[in-house]
């Protein structure tokens, strides 16, 4: 029972970290392949100031507004350039991030990680406190659901239709293109940073290991595979690929073979992706049937 508890948790915060990133990718047409750099300042921010005695909920908070700041901060420069070196600025800004949490020993403590990372203090540490965890993951999971639901079925939502499919007419129509493009980076950012506190205080440690490209391969592939510009694509997504994910571990692997079993995820999630992009490129389910999703 304790382990299916463990396994919905994942689930759920990693539905808020693919539904985050479907408001760049899946609306707006935004390759943001650095996402996982959100997902990472916001678990750091909201360590890194529980560790020093802010209560978990107001570091948590304090973490969503860092990372939201911190996409305002990439949007500006990186939407100066076409869509294709968008990606690339992005995922190079990710590396970046990973790499100064690996090299700032003083803050992070480099590769050792930071360890101890308290929860909220009405959630008992260790298996005793994963059913109270759950439901606090559950509805920070729908919060944000419902929030970006009634922010894409908004106006807001409806240009960035329109910017994805035509920047020029959304001009045409009056919009101010690199204005939504940026308040829809750092949206995206700050419900990123959330995922990454939900994740920081569940797992009690995070290290830059944690937020490598094999993370944002995982996100990206739980937004295709789900179904890019739909409502419940993303969740349907992210629950698919964690299942599977936990799955894998109970294979019969021989024991000689299990240091392989990680680079090999790795190689799999991005052939899986490969693959849904060439056979299935609308997901699971069709953006045509968002309204009824």
């Amino acid at each position: 029972m304790d382990y299916i508890l463990h396994v919905l948790i994942l689930a759920l915060i990693y539905s808020i970290f693919a539904v985050s990133l479907n408001l760049e990718l899946g609306y707006a047409g935004l390759y943001n392949f650095g996402h996982v750099a959100f997902f990472g300042i916001g678990a750091y921010i909201s360590a890194l100031l529980s560790r020093a005695g802010m209560p978990v909920e107001g570091a948590m908070l304090c973490a969503m507004a860092g990372a939201g700041i911190a996409g305002g901060l990439l949007a500006v420069p990186a939407l100066r350039v076409t869509e294709d070196y968008f990606g690339i600025a992005t995922l190079v800004f990710a590396e970046m991030f990973r790499l100064v949490c690996l090299n700032e020993r003083w803050l992070t403590k480099g590769p050792m990680g930071l360890p101890g990372i308290p929860r909220p203090a009405w959630i008992a540490r260790g298996v005793d406190g994963l059913p109270a965890y759950l439901i606090l993951t559950a509805m920070a999971a729908a919060g944000v659901f419902l929030f970006v639901r009634r922010l894409t079925g908004s106006p807001f939502g409806r240009a960035l239709r329109v910017i994805r499919e035509d920047e020029h007419i959304a001009q045409a129509f009056g919009k101010n293109v690199r204005l939504l493009k940026i308040k829809t980076i750092m949206t995206g950012s700050a419900l990123a940073g959330l995922a990454g506190t939900l994740w920081a205080h569940y797992i009690s440690y995070i290290s830059p290991a944690d937020f490598t490209l094999t993370e944002t391969i995982l996100v990206v592939l739980c937004v295709v595979l789900g179904g890019r510009g739909t409502y419940w694509g993303p969740v349907l997504g992210a629950f698919a690929v964690i299942f599977f994910g936990e799955a894998v571990r109970f294979l019969p692997i021989p024991h000689e073979l299990h240091r392989y079993v990680a680079p090999l995820q790795g190689v799999v999630y991005g052939g899986i992706l490969v693959l849904i992009v060439l056979k299935m490129p609308n997901g699971m389910i069709a953006e045509h049937r968002r309204n009824g999703a």
